[in-house]
């Protein structure tokens, strides 16, 4: 894996790199085929951040290379998450509240990342911008075998390739039921989903004001923990517990069912090693997560928020729409009053229940998605092949959504060998749990990459 950000940091503090160097080699991989359909707009705002912050000197991102999925404003440029229907409007008067903390915290903003449109899915297909492949980030290397790329996930789909390929060192994304964990899963990098009121969603275009969740991808967890911590403008408060310190749990109901072979050989050695290093992981029911489907039902928080905000232009412009979108959001319309009133009241009774079931421990262990990233020709845009888009999609989507539906916490770690296709392992809490998860992470990290 290419060099983190505080190992890069460190480097021009000491001479030994200087950021204008690094911004052009970001913008290099930008431009290459390693990221076609990354990026729906570069920008030289990298360039001229590097020159800056080296005038100045010292600043927690050192002008280095981040990327914004296309879903946050930045001062005069159209946000158009990654479709066509928004691209005639103005261009963004102000930066959103994420945008900006990243610019004071000396961020190089290399540009727009391409992304599922609208947020609205987990494989990472966009029919409009194209749909990069997935870039394994611990090797450096194209996901899958040589001319049959696969999905990069979603829906921050550009920002995990552009992190994983060494053209960013932190994706700026959002995670409403996955949306960074999966596409970090699925390129063998870290993304971490903050508790989603940590940080502000001001300019960013919502998805479910439910479960919206402003947050990043990184090639490390000291970075992600750096990225959060701008982010939500607070610091990580660490401790030093050692690994035995901590009560760990393995879900025996929903998380682990229909995992594929590498998923379940990769999930399976990494409990081994976490065990033979000094966790104490216990198995426990938590059935509660059984009631997710029938609780989710009359069709969730997404559809039904979403469609709220699209219908005006649905009205005008459903035909250029991705078709698969549509469908999804138009199942918000059907949805009567009493059955989202109903439906917010159950998450609340539910959440209350789950973390009872949870005390005690200190974070759940689970695959980040039970399958490795499809090839994306069997996912592509076309009607003969929505079944098993919408089957993956489920699949990508169900253990870390049930992490957004408690508003809580997790992370990504790559945990597959170099002959696996890239497999993530998720630590993951209720509201509040951020920073033990962090410190946690921390400790997970150089045990899984040991192979």
């Amino acid at each position: 894996m290419k060099a983190d950000l505080i190992a890069t940091r460190q480097a021009i503090r000491a001479g030994k790199a200087h950021p204008q160097t690094e911004a052009e080699n970001c913008l290099e991989m930008a431009s290459s085929h390693a990221c076609k359909d990354v990026f729906i707009q570069l920008t030289p705002e990298a360039l001229k951040s590097a020159a800056h912050q080296h005038a100045l000197g010292n600043s927690p991102l050192a002008g280095l290379s981040v990327s914004l999925k296309d879903l946050f404003d930045v001062q005069g440029q159209v946000t158009q998450a990654g479709s066509v229907v928004l691209s005639d409007q103005s261009p963004a008067h102000v930066d959103g509240l994420a945008v900006a903390r990243l610019r004071a915290a000396g961020a190089g903003l290399i540009g727009r990342t391409n992304m599922v449109e609208f947020a609205f899915s987990g494989v990472g297909i966009n029919p409009h911008h194209g749909t990069p492949a997935a870039w394994d980030g611990l090797h450096d290397r194209p996901v899958g075998a040589p001319g049959q790329p696969h999905a990069p996930g979603g829906s921050s789909s550009g920002a995990a390739v552009s992190v994983a390929t060494g053209a960013a060192f932190i994706g700026l994304g959002s995670d409403t039921g996955g949306s960074i964990r999966v596409p970090a899963a699925l390129n063998g990098i870290v993304g971490f989903k903050n508790t989603a009121r940590l940080v502000p969603t001001q300019g960013a275009l919502p998805l479910s004001t439910t479960l919206d969740t402003v947050c990043a991808m990184t090639r490390s967890v000291r970075d992600a923990i750096l990225a959060h911590e701008v982010l939500s403008a607070r610091r990580v408060a660490l401790g030093k517990r050692p690994l035995s310190g901590y009560r760990l749990a393995v879900a025996k109901h929903l998380m682990q069912d229909g995992m594929d072979t590498t998923v379940t050989q990769a999930f399976e050695r990494s409990l081994n090693t976490l065990r033979s290093a000094g966790a104490r992981i216990d198995e426990i029911p938590l059935s509660e997560l059984n009631e997710l489907a029938p609780m989710m039902s009359t069709g969730g928080f997404s559809p039904a928020e979403g469609f709220a905000w699209h219908r005006d232009m649905l009205s005008r412009d459903s035909e250029r729409y991705d078709p698969r979108v549509l469908q999804r959001l138009m199942r918000g319309a059907g949805m009567k009053a009493h059955e989202y009133i109903d439906l917010v009241q159950a998450r609340q009774h539910w959440i209350r229940r789950v973390e009872t079931a949870l005390l005690g421990y200190d974070a759940i262990l689970s695959p980040t998605t039970p399958i490795t990233a499809p090839q994306i020709s069997a996912v592509a845009p076309g009607a003969e092949r929505d079944a098993e888009f919408f089957r993956v999609n489920g699949l990508m989507l169900r253990n870390t959504s049930a992490v957004n539906t408690l508003d809580g916490c997790g992370i990504s770690l790559p945990c597959h060998t170099p002959d696996e296709l890239p497999v993530g392992l998720m630590a993951w809490h209720g509201a509040m749990h951020d920073d033990s998860i962090l410190q946690l992470a921390l400790l997970l990290e150089p045990l899984l990459q040991v192979h």
